[in-house]
């Protein structure tokens, strides 16, 4: 009697085993694992791209009981702009995308960046969340690639001009100078100053600053400290030229894979920690910029007067140059009306 219940024992306590083992393996079974893929070093506390990358993975991971799970790719490991945007409209994956990968799919996307359109962190934020030209994007974005505008995510706040020559307190400044450009856009921009402008990699920015390639750059605070810009550039103008932002992009086939209440909390933890983002941003700001002057830069911080000067020169230059890449004027029109301001 005793040896039966003994041998009952065992066989309860290896069922147990075995079920444990099923429901464990039935749990990583049922947890679908979703790549996100963006630009920048890993670090939290010097990129706000990661800060948000994190805070959506946790939020996902809670909202989702673990059913959905987030890689992390950061440091562009799954490849450049064009190559990881290829991959996100081709695989069920999310990606952060500069303006080097949206454009050359959606080069209305350029309009958003109209230099000086807004004035601080809530015209720019309500130009996003409530704006016609922005619903439309997203709409004319899946019509032309299948893939999803999910987001607009907060990456250091507003573009400064740096250089290593001279302080730039005017657009007379710029002349002989030349920079290192994001995209052609910027080009633009710097030309329409009396600098030149060539796109380079942000991989290869610092070389390129270091070796003399190219004189300046523009970048917030953010990716001025991120890339260690600050050791080879010497002089910074807050001009607030354009708001600084990457877009979060998700892949069709991913989104209609998801049930319902997936989805669902999917754009809530999107919609929560772009929230978490734009708090942190705007509060280090200040912070950021006299971490700059503590590593060796001068900082300048332009006048309304000379604000306006950049603006008189570099926005009607720029809208010439959206006419000339073939932009319909109805982007630029919407675009003006949701910031309202004056063409």
């Amino acid at each position: 009697m005793k040896m039966l219940s003994t041998i009952s024992a065992k066989s309860l306590l290896k069922t147990f085993a075995v079920g444990l083992a099923l429901t464990t393996l039935s749990a990583a079974i049922q947890a679908q694992t979703i790549n996100l893929s963006y630009n920048g070093a890993p670090d939290a506390d010097k990129n706000a791209v990661h800060l948000f990358a994190k805070n959506l993975q946790q939020l996902v991971d809670k909202k989702t009981d673990g059913e959905l799970e987030l890689k992390l790719y950061p440091n562009s490991m799954l490849g450049g702009e064009e190559e990881r945007m290829e991959q996100v409209l081709n695989t069920p994956s999310l990606n952060i995308a500069s303006f080097g990968g949206i454009s050359p799919l959606f080069p209305e996307i350029f309009v958003s960046s109209i230099p000086f359109l807004f004035s601080d962190f809530d015209h720019a934020r309500t130009f996003f969340d409530e704006g016609e030209y922005w619903k439309e994007a997203q709409q004319a974005f899946y019509e032309r690639t299948g893939g999803h505008l999910l987001a607009v995510i907060e990456e250091g706040g507003f573009l400064a001009f740096t250089n290593d020559e001279r302080p730039i307190k005017s657009p007379k400044d710029f002349d002989g100078l030349r920079f290192r450009a994001m995209d052609k856009s910027q080009v633009a921009l710097y030309e329409a100053f009396g600098a030149s402008g060539t796109p380079i990699p942000w991989t290869e920015v610092y070389l390129s600053l270091k070796t003399g390639v190219a004189d300046g750059q523009m970048n917030p605070p953010m990716y001025i400290i991120l890339g260690s810009l600050y050791e080879v550039q010497k002089y910074a103008t807050l001009a607030n030229v354009q708001y600084s932002d990457q877009f979060l992009v998700a892949n069709d086939e991913l989104l209609e894979s998801l049930s319902s209440d997936e989805r669902k909390a999917l754009e809530e933890a999107v919609k929560e920690a772009n929230a978490i983002n734009r708090k942190a941003v705007q509060s280090q700001v200040e912070e950021r910029i006299a971490y700059l002057e503590d590593n060796g830069m001068e900082v300048y911080r332009p006048t309304n007067a000379e604000l306006q000067a950049f603006q008189e020169i570099g926005q009607p230059s720029y809208l010439k140059w959206l006419d000339e890449e073939g932009i319909d004027q109805k982007w630029i029109d919407l675009a003006f009306k949701d910031a309202g301001v004056e063409q």
